[in-house]
């Protein structure tokens, strides 16, 4: 089993490395293929080595080779957690078709998160990509009946939308977007949960953000990262956190 989650985490962070450069280079309309990766510094080219996950970062002391300027730590902990994620869909849905569907839903929410982190956008490309990808899924790796994936895509798009025009501008276009795409593979309920929790962790840390005065009153804060946080953890624990709720409720 060691072996096993270490090829799994080998291959979440190689990919993490690769939805860097996505996320990065999408928003911008650049190429994700060439040029070849440069530090920002001094437009050294990086070499193979330079290039390994995590482990090149760590050997270099978190700066670049050649000018010594410093590399954000962004990059090493978008891998790091790519291939973390990746483990964790083993582990909850084992040897199923479930966990294609998992680390493709990781895969998007890593991208989106570094996008959404650097230029406040979620790019429509990487969108439509990973629509096509989930609707495909969905159809050959059904985890409910096909109609709770249209009504989790509808009311992750209509949520988000409502909001936006009763707020005027309160909520962003991409953010609206990406739970539609969201929805399909979360289904409705999991869709309304993985919102809830994610208002709840943008609250939670954009109050504490105010108070050390990391954030500013009436400044935007990118919404993608908390959809994310609220996403995954509804898609991995939702039914958890359901039974445990209605455990009280009841």
């Amino acid at each position: 089993m060691l072996i096993l989650n270490t090829y799994i985490f080998l291959l979440g962070i190689t990919l993490g490395s690769f939805y860097n450069v996505v996320g990065l280079r999408v928003p911008e309309g650049k190429s994700i293929v060439r040029p070849h990766s440069a530090c920002p510094g001094c437009q050294h080219e990086l070499t193979a080595l330079e290039l390994v996950p995590v482990l090149s970062y760590m050997m270099q002391g978190g700066k670049c080779k050649n000018c010594r300027s410093k590399i954000s730590p962004i990059y090493p902990i978008v891998e790091f957690l790519t291939g973390a994620l990746f483990v964790l869909s083993f582990h909850v849905f084992g040897w199923s078709a479930e966990t294609i569907v998992a680390c493709t839903l990781v895969s998007l929410c890593i991208i989106i998160t570094v996008s959404d982190l650097a230029y406040m956008i979620i790019p429509d490309k990487v969108l439509v990509v990973f629509l096509v990808l989930f609707v495909a899924e969905r159809i050959w790796m059904p985890l409910a009946p096909w109609w709770d994936s249209a009504v989790g895509a509808v009311a992750g798009f209509g949520l988000l939308f409502i909001i936006a025009l009763v707020s005027r501008g309160g909520m962003g276009g991409g953010d609206i977007k990406l739970y539609g795409v969201l929805g399909i593979v979360l289904g409705w309920k999991v869709t309304l949960l993985s919102f809830f929790l994610a208002t709840l962790f943008g609250a939670i840390i954009g109050g504490v953000g105010m108070i050390g005065g990391k954030v500013k009153r009436g400044k935007p804060m990118p919404f993608g990262p908390f959809i994310v946080m609220g996403t995954l953890l509804a898609y991995f624990y939702g039914t958890r956190i359901l039974n445990w709720y209605w455990s009280f409720v009841l």
